[in-house]
């Protein structure tokens, strides 16, 4: 049977360090002593309604339930090394949380926190919104739903992973990029996957400058590209495009069909791309 803690203030160094099957209910970790790393090497915690205020708390934990939780922006690095995660309807505003972690599952929150997610495995999202400026960096298997993010530099070199339903607002974004698919995604931000790898793009809404550059096995269904110019550059790609471009810029190879387009460059013999214009919109 698991031990309930309910309604205390911990501030001491590693104050439930090594505790197995404990619930924490409305406790606060926060004080004068400003101790670190509470719950370091746990396993089977559950904190519920909690504030965090103090840094490193669930480092090494393995099995571990946040529900209904505050963590600060003195909450740095909250979660790492830590494995069999379940977060939900928490605020985690503390910068480089969740980082070389597996098998997490995240809903019902709101992330403000610069370079979350790094080195993970096994990371579902849902319903959730982020900011963050280095977000997701060298993680696999991402599986994210309905979640908003407002960022820079997000979800280079991370890979198999699949994105549905999201409205990402970032630039530099899925950089070295392998396996992964976007889908049903509003996706605004300058430089837009260069150097990806297999990564695919289905009825997505694409925003912003000189997208989709240097790509290797780049494939775009059924998308709709907005104010973009000097699309393409030296990829090899197959793409369906809905909407009037700006301009496409020296394609390697592949076939790109688009409704129409402002300015072809194709000043680079080696570029053997084709463009269509269909003409339909």
């Amino acid at each position: 049977m698991a031990k309930i803690i309910k309604g205390q203030s911990f501030d001491e160094e590693r104050a439930l360090y090594g505790s197995s099957g404990v619930t924490v209910k409305q406790c606060r970790f926060e004080g004068p002593a400003d101790g670190e790393s509470a719950f370091k090497e746990s396993r089977d915690i559950e904190a519920e309604e909690c504030y965090f205020d103090l840094r490193y708390p669930f480092w090494q934990v393995t099995g571990l339930k946040i529900s209904g939780c505050e963590m600060t922006s003195l909450c740095r690095a909250a979660l790492w090394y830590s494995h069999h995660i379940d977060i939900c309807d928490t605020k985690m505003h503390g910068i480089k949380a969740v980082r070389e972690c597996s098998d997490i599952n995240i809903s019902g929150c709101s992330v403000i926190s610069p370079e979350f997610g790094w080195f993970n495995k096994d990371i579902v999202m849902r319903d959730t919104s982020c900011e963050s400026e280095y977000f997701m960096m060298r993680s696999e298997r991402l599986n994210f739903e309905n979640v908003k993010l407002k960022g820079k530099y997000s979800f280079q070199y991370i890979t198999d992973s699949l994105f549905e339903n999201c409205d990402l607002d970032t630039k530099d974004s899925f950089w070295h990029a392998k396996n992964v698919t976007v889908r049903n995604c509003r996706v605004k931000g300058e430089y837009l996957a260069w150097y990806c790898e297999n990564v695919t793009f289905e009825n997505c809404e694409i925003i912003g400058t000189q997208p989709l550059c240097y790509c290797k096995d780049l494939k775009l269904i059924n998308c709709r590209m907005l104010d973009t110019d000097l699309a393409f550059e030296k990829s090899d790609v197959d793409a369906m495009i809905l909407t009037p471009m700006i301009s496409i810029k020296n394609p390697k190879s592949g076939i790109i069909r688009v409704s129409g387009v402002e300015e072809i460059i194709a000043d680079d013999p080696e570029a053997k791309g084709e463009v269509i214009i269909t003409g339909e919109c």
